[in-house]
């Protein structure tokens, strides 16, 4: 077992079940970055998050007039990094992250929308008055991979789709 300090300098490969480990995530944490592409360079933003049941969604807000909403329509290719480091008690080696690839885009009125609102809003419920505006875009991404990192350097990798 390593202790605080002994930080491995070589990549291990993981077997944790990334789909507990996502839903875990999901539970305990609220905000994740988002990397978009701005005219090829990365950018990115703070969102709040939920995921579908199912795993397969990424589900954040964003108000329309954004660079990161401008972003998602030119290239809906985005990564999003969740991670536990405020309750790691500031040791690396309790730290979990997680970064999920997919593709993004907005949802239009309709069922779905509706759906991925509820969702969301069970998670983060001072968002309703946020949602509900015109200028506010519902954003759901495609999950495609996850990649789980603990321990400081043991990943484990799950492709979704």
């Amino acid at each position: 077992m390593t202790t605080r300090g002994q930080i491995p300098s070589k990549v291990k490969k993981g077997a944790i079940p990334v789909q507990d480990r996502l839903k875990k995530l999901n539970e305990t944490e609220h905000f994740a970055v988002l990397a978009t592409i701005d005219n090829g360079r990365p950018y990115t933003s703070l969102v709040a998050y939920a995921v579908t049941p199912d795993l397969k969604k990424f589900v954040f807000t964003t108000p329309k007039d954004t660079r990161k909403y401008k972003n998602i329509l030119n290239s809906g290719y985005v990564a999003l990094l969740i991670d536990n480091r405020l309750k790691s008690d500031n040791n690396l080696m309790n730290t979990e992250a997680m970064t999920i690839t997919g593709i993004a885009k907005p949802l239009r009125r309709g069922k779905i929308r509706d759906e991925y609102s509820r969702i969301f809003l069970e998670k983060h419920p001072d968002f309703e008055e946020f949602i509900k505006s015109a200028t506010t875009a519902i954003i759901a991404v495609d999950i495609t991979q996850c990649v789980h990192v603990s321990e400081f350097q043991t990943i484990t990798v799950w492709d979704c789709c």
